[in-house]
């Protein structure tokens, strides 16, 4: 049996608990009962299909996809890398969004009350399609981390919300991008949920200089593995 067919066995212990006390939102979601599977309808098994989507032309670039005037406040950096399966092949005209908070900490959303300021040049939300080799790239500025309301003096890490759609609906997954080297990363109860450090690891973008453009932005690679034993973790929805 060649490498490229070889079945990988699922790691349930790879995703956290849907308990997890002091990650305090998911006492309130995690499930009380035993979960009833529901069949899928053909709707969620055949599409949508993104392969023909047009994509305006900041779509990726959240310097520009916002601007009223000027631009955003903040370091700017690059989040590139590829979107692949276990073995390495590329995952070719996959969709990708992004959210993210401003260089502040705060989001452009009408629940957020954080103190720090909107950007007014900022709207904080890309989109890209994947090329031919599984590539996909953003412009945009590192975001802030900013308090919750988890605990007395809970922050969240600076991060970007990551969201890869497959060829149906019912494929879609969730995660986000940390940035390596944020002291807040071991210190989040959402991030702590994770008991294996090695899923943690798989969401930490590394620092890429052969990416960078100079006297612009720095960049960042994010690599997302789909699936196997290399796999990116990815959020339960």
């Amino acid at each position: 049996m060649s490498e490229d067919s070889r079945f990988i066995i699922r790691d349930r212990n790879w995703h956290p608990k849907a308990f997890t006390p002091d990650y305090k939102t998911s006492i309130a979601r995690s499930p009380r009962q035993a979960l009833v599977s529901i069949p899928q309808s053909v709707s969620e098994t055949t599409g949508p299909d993104f392969t023909h989507l047009k994509m305006g032309k900041h779509d990726n670039d959240l310097l520009l996809n916002f601007n009223n005037g000027g631009l955003p406040i903040g370091e700017r950096i690059l989040v590139c890398g590829r979107v692949m399966d276990q073995y390495g092949k590329p995952i070719p005209h996959t969709f990708v969004e992004m959210w993210q908070a401003n260089a502040g900490g705060r989001y452009r959303h009408k629940n957020d009350r954080y103190l720090a300021p909107l950007d007014p040049n900022f709207g904080g939300v890309g989109r890209a399609l994947t090329d031919s080799e599984g590539n996909y790239s953003f412009r945009t500025v590192k975001p802030g981390p900013y308090p919750w309301r988890n605990g007395p003096n809970d922050w969240r890490p600076a991060h970007i919300h990551f969201s890869i759609s497959g060829p149906s609906i019912s494929t879609k997954l969730i995660t986000q991008l940390y940035f390596e080297g944020d002291p807040l990363i071991p210190l989040c109860p959402i991030v702590k949920s994770i008991a294996n450090p090695d899923a943690v690891q798989t969401l930490i973008a590394k620092l890429d200089m052969s990416m960078a453009n100079p006297m612009d932005c720095l960049a960042y690679r994010f690599d997302i593995v789909l699936r196997g034993q290399r796999k990116t973790h990815f959020e339960n929805c």
